[in-house]
């Protein structure tokens, strides 16, 4: 049977963490109380040593029973719970204390244990009554939002019913597309109110119309949404609209949607596209109608999830001071819970309602609002099924492993026999085959690191699903990305094999070296596949955030876009072997065997320099767009350190191409920039990233809270980061070595880089974790769309 302990730290949420019952520490106090009464025996002799006798037997049951009677005669009176008010942040706080009775008052560890209990009390009542009023709050918030876009949506009903109208003067004109503005089945019309209302007159229609406005007048002139929105109106049917539509410009596209919304709805003021409705003056985006649909659906699922994170805090804590008050009546041999935990329910975390009720209130407002009442579609946003572990990924882990051993076993032998590695045949390997297969190794490697992360992660209760915005139910597992790395390993060893064999069998090296391009174009078709087969939900994940990283500056930066902007900076080696294989088969290299095309061509050398420095500049440009969404200085010397990165590449490429001329200018100027760079970067590891080395922190060097026990591991990640980030040395230095020695040190060295990545990769998580965790972040904020607009029109 697990014990409760563990039970709770497996399901307490961890960014509340220290927002629950310190069940370990009040287990520690009855373990003192416990020592403390322990029975002495009545006869001890001179020396101290305790006698026997043959009426023992007989005083222990007497003093059993004798110990029974009274408690049973003063149960109810061992503890008295009393309420007080105390004055903090200038609001009247409801305090518990406990009052032992005349039995306790002697014993300091009984004493101390309540007072700790009392405080945890206090600690989970104050919690419980902020985390509750920020969601009656919010849950208000969202009711007015969602009233305004059920008007909003209500006029824009009502007018394209009367542009419809055979009496409308409009009525045969090519009506607007209704398709990308009508409220979807999710709407709070059905098509039956539709149906009828088509046969109403187009006078009927127009009174409608004018009193769903003359409605929207007076309820937002009666009602403020959470920045004092009102709604104005004029009496002839001419909204003048007090609040405006704000959808968050976080892509290129609504970037520029709202930049020509802006001149089209204040400047230009002429005859409505399709996409806006005219009512009277003013112009209804339907679009942005649409889109504001779909924030404040979101923002329900973030509150309903709120919602039920807040009632599992509370059940569990409830279940933690059952436990530790039966716990502490045994060890004293007294009935205390009884009186402790009747105070507990009637305390404002257990007792209040409020939570319960909003629960059954969202659901009932999804269900009609966005969910065209059916409940079970409904539940599939609020409650998502989390995916399973299953045994059979597992199964096939090893299975590929195993396969993928043996495979690499079976090339080693078959290399070694047909001399691939010898001068006549090293030259066309490794200028056309060894390129895409280093490839697939380095993903390879970096998705078997990930996997590590996963499993890390999950193991110290790092929410990496919150931090990344992962949807729980379909985000990649540990075991998963496992069998991703084993799969592509297995397949990749298997055409190296499959390559040699064909060589040595004496087909055509043109046709041979096909191997490698026919693996890229297979994977780059599984990678866009639509078919939903193969964690189609991660590939496609995987793309919008490249797709994102590429449009850097344009699109609004989240933390899953820096992060794998960051991996990219560790797969530099990785795109530039993507760019060798690249230039050998589309010059068509591998049919003529011409290497020097792609070893001394001049647009290769350039665009090697393009390569160097794209993962930098993104970075970069993200930096540079997250400054200028906080204004953030930070972000700002952020873009510094890829900006000095930048520069230290260039240096060593262009040292590079100089032969590795020590007497040449640029010796001295890689050794300064590469120095300063590393510095740079390394003080950002341990500082920002990782959010170590506190001068005044309890850990000598490193941060107050510490989620690895062990604290030597920090201190020897720190020198492992730092040795692993000079690694760069080696190619300033250049050892006396041939080509494919120098083509496998490189090889290493970029694993080396892939492996340090994956090694920060947790330190970064675990300070983002520990931040979410002291600012009580459970879920993410979600803007609204409407706001106030200050002219009058």
């Amino acid at each position: 049977m697990v014990k409760f302990s563990k039970e709770l730290e497996g399901q307490l949420i961890p960014e509340w963490r220290d927002a629950y019952l310190s069940y370990r520490e009040l287990k520690r106090h009855i373990k003192k109380i416990k020592l403390s009464r322990l029975p002495k025996h009545p006869r001890q002799d001179m020396n101290g040593d305790y006698g026997l006798s043959i009426f023992d037997p007989v005083r222990f049951v007497a003093w059993k029973i004798c110990d029974k009677f009274r408690n049973s005669d003063s149960k109810t009176d061992v503890i008295q719970i009393g309420r007080s008010k105390s004055m903090e942040d200038g609001e009247d706080q409801e305090v518990y204390e406990t009052d032992l009775s005349q039995l306790f008052s002697q014993e300091d560890e009984v004493r101390i244990f309540f007072e700790k209990l009392d405080e945890e009390h206090n600690k989970i009542n104050q919690f419980y009554k902020e985390r509750e009023s920020e969601v009656v709050e919010k849950a208000e918030i969202l009711n007015k939002q969602l009233q305004i876009l059920v008007d909003y949506k209500q006029v824009l009903s009502h007018l394209r019913l009367q542009k419809n109208s055979p009496s409308s003067p409009n009525f045969g004109s090519s009506p607007p597309s209704w398709s990308s503005v009508s409220p979807p089945r999710s709407s709070n019309y059905s098509e039956s109110s539709i149906e009828l209302a088509e046969n109403l007159s187009h006078d009927q229609m127009y009174s409608e119309t004018e009193e769903v406005i003359a409605a929207l007048d007076q309820r937002n002139s009666s009602t403020r949404n959470y920045s004092g929105t009102k709604t104005k109106l004029t009496k002839q049917g001419k909204p003048k609209m007090g609040v405006k539509i704000d959808i968050p410009a976080e892509t290129p596209t609504r970037a520029i949607a709202a930049l020509t919304s802006s001149l089209w709805e204040d400047l230009v003021k002429i005859s409505p596209k399709k996409e806006y409705c005219r009512t009277g003056d003013q112009l209804i985006n339907r679009k942005k109608v649409q889109s504001a649909e779909k924030m404040i659906r979101g923002a329900y699922v973030e509150l309903y999830r709120v919602l039920g994170l807040l009632k599992a805090y509370s059940s569990m804590n409830m279940m933690a001071f059952t436990k530790i008050l039966k716990k502490f009546d045994k060890v004293s041999n007294q009935h205390a819970s009884a009186n402790y935990l009747q105070a507990v329910k009637a305390s404002p975390f257990i007792s209040s309602d409020k939570v319960v009720k909003l629960m059954d209130e969202v659901e009932s407002i999804f269900i009609k609002h966005f969910a065209s009442n059916d409940r079970k579609k409904a539940m599939k946003f609020l409650r998502p099924q989390q995916k399973k572990a299953s045994h059979m990924i597992t199964f096939f882990v090893g299975l590929f492993t195993g396969c993928f051993v043996s495979l690499f076993t079976i090339y080693a032998i078959l290399a070694h026999l047909s001399r691939m590695f010898s001068p006549p045949t090293e030259i066309a390997y490794m200028d056309g085959v060894y390129p895409v297969f280093s490839v697939f190794a380095l993903l390879s490697l970096h998705l078997f690191m990930y996997g590590c992360n996963l499993f890390m992660w999950k193991s110290k209760r790092i929410n990496y699903n919150f931090i990344f915005g992962f949807s729980p139910n379909t985000s990649l597992k540990y075991r998963d990305a496992f069998l991703i790395c084993t799969t592509l390993m297995t397949i990749v060893v298997g055409a190296m094999v499959v390559h040699l064999l064909l060589r040595a069998s004496g087909v055509s090296p043109g046709q041979v070296d096909a191997i490698p391009a026919i693996l890229l174009l297979f994977s780059l078709a599984l990678l866009i596949c639509p078919l939903d087969i193969f964690y189609r939900t991660t590939r496609y994940c995987f793309i919008r955030v490249i797709r994102n990283i590429f449009f850097s500056p344009f699109y609004k930066v989240v933390l899953v876009d820096f992060f794998m902007a960051d991996q990219l900076t560790s797969q530099i080696p990785l795109l530039r072997q993507m760019e060798s294989a690249a230039c050998y088969f589309l010059e068509g290299n591998f049919r003529t065997h011409h290497y020097e095309t792609c070893r001394n061509g001049r647009l290769f050398k350039d665009l090697s320099y393009v390569i160097s420095f794209m993962p930098y500049y993104w970075r970069a440009m993200q930096c540079a767009r997250r400054w200028f969404d906080s204004n953030d200085v930070d972000h700002l010397a952020n873009m510094g350190k890829y900006v000095s990165a930048m520069v230290a590449a260039g240096a060593r490429l262009t040292y590079d191409h100089k032969n590795h001329d020590h007497h040449s200018i640029w010796f001295p100027v890689v050794i300064v920039t590469s120095v300063v760079a590393t510095v740079y970067q390394c003080y950002w590891d341990f500082v920002k990233d990782w959010g170590l080395l506190k001068q005044n922190s309890k850990n000598l060097w490193l941060r107050d809270d510490l989620i690895l026990k062990n604290k030597n591991i920090y201190y020897v990640s720190i020198a492992l980061n730092v040795v692993l980030r000079v690694a760069w040395v080696e190619s300033v230095l250049k050892l006396n070595v041939n080509d494919v020695q120098q083509r496998l040190l490189d090889f290493v060295l970029a694993s080396l880089e892939v492996i340090r990545r994956g090694h920060w990769n947790f330190y970064r998580l675990e300070n983002e974790h520990l931040n979410n965790v002291g600012n009580y972040r459970a879920v993410k904020e979600v803007p609204l769309p409407f706001h106030e607009m200050d002219s009058d029109g």
